[in-house]
């Protein structure tokens, strides 16, 4: 039998090749700064932010961050390691990426018109965006109703001393951004910042009016749609004074779990598009307009499927009367239920699957 003779390619190991980059993508952002005109907008709002006009821009300085961010950057001193990347700086939209230091000591100057200007400018960008987009890309979004979703994100960070974060509840030092975001078209509208134990509702009504401000004209009335961290009347009056809907997701309570048990059952429906039923009751909390309803879906949950941990979020839940049952073994199934505080006409069936 004929031995087959693999030659063996040898490897070298040294410095990287300095006409290489793993960042190419980063053309796809100098491109859309061309076509939007990012930095242009970006300083355009903002304004000066030194005495003497040299070094980069407010708005290079915003970009040059983003970029360093897209580029897997995930501290400032990514911006010294990616200033060395020879064959990567002329394909970003901001070649002259500035020094960690620099960016720290201009960035600390930046006061709150700074922020206003910086999402004055991306609500331009969005509408700008929205007008160069194909004909049929911009059809569908005028035919859906926009969905603002409110959605804050932990965000975790490192160092005792930096300002505006805190623990969470998961033992994490974070911050918490509380961005506002056009689902359909995937772009964030506004954002506010908070820490790991900041309550977003009273930054809500302020962030829903601005988010509805920068939508672009010749859209269908939006809709705020938002978990129970944002569960309050002001933030459902808000959004009717911003000419919007509002679908929040009510916490469980007494009242909820009440309300629930009136329902009568042949009033549950089949859901769209999972094994769940919905109905509709009669819960309305003090304060919330007179046009919320309630929608509520409920989710079978099986013996065997229920956790032995009593911190399990499922739960939670469910009805406290049938979880006693169902952990006595007195039931064999029972359900998990969800709220939905929403002033949306139309099928409730419609409603739940959005």
């Amino acid at each position: 039998m004929r031995r087959i003779r693999r030659s063996i390619r040898r490897v070298s190991l040294g410095a990287a090749d300095p006409s290489l980059t793993p960042r190419a993508g980063l053309k796809l952002v100098a491109e859309l700064d061309r076509i939007l005109g990012v930095v242009a907008r970006l300083d355009a709002h903002i304004g000066p932010t030194t005495t003497r006009a040299r070094g980069s821009s407010a708005g290079e300085l915003v970009l040059s961050m983003a970029e360093a961010m897209l580029a897997g950057g995930d501290f400032m001193v990514d911006l010294d390691h990616q200033r060395r990347d020879v064959a990567g700086r002329p394909l970003r939209a901001v070649p002259e990426i500035p020094a960690s230091t620099t960016f720290l000591g201009r960035t600390k100057r930046f006061s709150e018109p700074v922020f206003v200007g910086i999402e004055q400018a991306m609500g331009e960008l969005v509408r700008a965006w929205f007008a160069l987009v194909s004909a049929e890309r911009r059809a569908e979004l005028v035919a859906t109703r926009p969905t603002v979703d409110l959605d804050p994100t932990d965000v975790e960070v490192y160092g005792a001393l930096k300002e505006g974060v805190a623990w969470n509840y998961a033992g994490q030092r974070v911050g918490r951004p509380h961005p506002a975001i056009w689902a359909e078209a995937g772009v964030v509208l506004a954002a506010d910042l908070g820490s790991g134990r900041s309550d977003p509702r009273p930054q809500a009504p302020s962030l829903i009016v601005r988010a509805v401000a920068a939508l672009p004209e010749g859209l269908a009335r939006p809709i705020i749609r938002a978990d129970s961290g944002f569960f309050d009347h002001s933030v459902a009056l808000a959004a009717l004074e911003a000419g919007a809907d509002f679908a929040i997701v009510a916490k469980r309570s007494p009242a909820t779990w009440r309300a629930c048990r009136e329902i009568a059952e042949d009033a549950w429906v089949q859901a769209d598009a999972m094994d769940a039923e919905v109905a509709e009751c009669a819960y309305r909390p003090s304060g919330w307009p007179e046009v919320t309803r309630c929608v509520v879906r409920r989710v079978p949950v099986r013996h065997d499927e229920l956790s032995g941990d009593t911190r399990s979020r499922r739960r939670r839940t469910i009805d406290p009367n049938q979880l006693r049952l169902l952990e006595a073994g007195e039931a064999e199934c029972a359900y998990a239920y969800s709220f939905i505080l929403t002033s949306l006409k139309g099928s409730i069936v419609e409603i739940e699957s959005w």
